[in-house]
């Protein structure tokens, strides 16, 4: 059994992390701003994690951060930054005032596969240089403010998430309502590449990374696909068609900046994930899209 930290914990990846560690066995302590039973913190971008969520623990899973899938005005950009690099620093300075012997021995820290930018149809492991538009340079300040963890004697494992596959958020909320009336299709040409992931397999790889992972992982399903595959995928699941190409220009009218994410896309594989042995548990995209919108 472990004793494990969950900060972001009533978001949709929290609640399936902290319901899988508790399945297991584990001890949570969740860490939330006003949460029924969480450890409260109330201020993340303002002030170091509270000591009573992290003594005596053997880990900690960091998921707090502002959704990035939003239009991007000039307050939500900095909101979505500060929540990730001053959040993260904040977590590590609490860390920091804990005894060594009352410290947990790993930090894992979510992160984006923003991290890459736009890269066309190079394939990218956790070995590529990074990009350099906003996301790009928001997760590189995210890690780095994780990696000063390790500077207190802690694994650091950092999870590098693709495009979650769920059925109850996510981006692929946002999808299914033209798709469910026979109207969705390929956006901007459908030529991009879309590092897709099921929810099981970001809960599983999560925990994969509690237990024995270290450095940076691409949390993405085996194969990418282009917009259009995944398009043509999710109306099978659906039965419905998914002929109906969606132009750039509509994307950045409804998104504004953000748009740039869907319209550009990246192949990013999880080479070390598997490398590691790490066993999907859905690793074919049109199993795991009906299994998300069942």
């Amino acid at each position: 059994m472990k004793r494990v930290a969950v900060t972001g914990g009533t978001g949709m990846i929290g609640r399936r992390v902290v319901d899988a560690l508790r399945a297991r066995g584990d001890e949570v302590t969740m860490v939330s701003r006003s949460a029924p039973g969480a450890v409260h913190w109330s201020e993340p971008t303002a002030e170091p994690a509270p000591p009573e969520a992290l003594a005596g623990r053997d880990g900690v899973i960091h998921l707090l951060g502002e959704t990035v899938a939003q239009r991007w005005t000039d307050a939500v950009k900095r909101r979505i930054r500060e929540s990730r690099e001053l959040g993260t620093r904040n977590l590590v300075q609490g860390l920091s005032r804990l005894a060594e012997s009352e410290r947990p021995e790993v930090l894992v820290s979510m992160s984006g596969i923003g991290f890459y930018g736009a890269r066309g149809d190079e394939r990218l492991d956790e070995t590529a240089d990074p990009g350099d538009d906003f996301l790009a340079e928001v997760v590189q300040a995210w890690e780095a403010e994780a990696r000063k963890a390790e500077d207190l004697g802690m694994r650091v494992a950092i999870s590098r998430t693709g495009v979650v596959l769920a059925p109850d958020g996510g981006a692929l909320s946002k999808m299914l309502p033209p798709f469910k009336l026979g109207v969705g299709g390929p956006v901007a040409g459908g030529r991009q590449y879309m590092p897709w992931v099921h929810l099981d397999d970001v809960v599983g790889a999560l925990l994969f990374l509690l237990d024995r992972g270290k450095d940076v992982y691409n949390v993405a399903a085996p194969e990418p696909v282009t917009n259009r595959e995944f398009s043509k995928a999710l109306g099978r699941a659906l039965k419905r068609p998914a002929v109906m190409p969606v132009p750039a220009l509509a994307i950045r009218a409804l998104y504004g900046e953000m748009a740039f994410i869907v319209t550009t896309g990246v192949r990013a594989v999880p080479a070390r994930l598997m490398a590691e042995r790490y066993s999907f548990a859905q690793p074919d995209l049109e199993d795991a899209l009906r299994a998300a919108v069942s």
